[in-house]
């Protein structure tokens, strides 16, 4: 990961209404902050800053093994948290360093090739895609028989730490303001199996994040929708037509997302 990049970006039939979705939302969860480690010791953004401005970072991984978490859990204790945000930074030694600051061999700089595009596929006044989930409760839901209700589709995956950390503002923001209306939160995880996202549920239930999900290991659905890039989130109104939709996490994002579904469900 590009340090520069890094430092700038530093939820059946019987149909639930939000309320199914979530319980015990009406308390603030305090949302996970990332831990950054380099030569096995906790280093603040400060220190990450002066590293990558003298040259020193070799390279930068985001999200661990459980294993690895496990093992950084017993040598540092209740600082580390979910996998997800932990990142461990490669150092260049002094000698390094200095060989790389005395060599003048010029290389070839590596152009990676551009998308095409924002990623999305559905925009805002298109008609959503219709399709069938399975919920990670074992119950199915089909978009269009949620018709009569505004539906906040959300992309989303367990590895995925900007995802992780909306779903953290989403109880707040939207799913309590919006828990009596006829609204659904319809997160829907890209590319992974039942177990995995079951298990990432029940972890952020422990956390005071109440809410089911669905699965689309196969992108069958996501395939309809966007070609890169999560969290992205669809806006759907009560006839079926997307009104609005976001990528990539930000409190402006939250914040444009809650306007959107309040406009739609016309609350004053």
């Amino acid at each position: 990961m590009n340090f520069n990049t890094f430092l700038k970006q530093t939820i059946f039939i019987g149909i639930f209404l939000v309320a199914s979705f979530v319980q015990a939302q009406d308390v603030t969860i305090k949302k996970p902050e990332y831990v950054l480690i380099a030569n096995n010791t906790i280093i603040t953004k400060e220190e990450l800053t002066s590293y990558g401005e003298k040259g020193l970072i070799k390279a930068m991984n985001k999200g661990v093994s459980e294993e690895k978490r496990t093992e950084l859990a017993a040598t540092f204790g209740p600082k580390i948290g979910e996998k997800e945000f932990i990142i461990i930074i490669d150092l260049f030694t002094t000698e390094e360093a200095k060989q790389r600051k005395n060599n003048t061999t010029i290389t070839s700089k590596i152009v990676r090739p551009k998308r095409k595009g924002d990623g999305f596929l559905l925009r805002a006044g298109d008609r959503a895609a219709d399709f069938t989930v399975q919920m990670v409760d074992g119950t199915q839901i089909q978009l269009s028989d949620l018709k009569g209700k505004v539906v906040l589709l959300n992309f989303w995956a367990t590895w995925c730490a900007p995802c992780i950390k909306e779903f953290y503002d989403m109880p707040e923001a939207i799913l309590s303001p919006f828990k009596e209306e006829a609204f659904v939160f319809l997160p829907v995880s890209m590319g992974e199996p039942l177990e995995k996202v079951s298990k990432k549920i029940t972890d952020l239930q422990k956390k005071g994040l109440n809410f089911n999900a669905g699965i689309d290991p196969k992108k069958e659905i996501w395939n309809q929708y966007a070609t890169y890039g999560i969290p992205r989130n669809f806006v759907i109104d009560k006839d079926g037509i997307v009104r609005y939709v976001s990528s990539g996490y930000s409190e402006e994002n939250i914040t444009a997302l809650a306007k959107e579904i309040r406009a739609l469900l016309e609350i004053e």
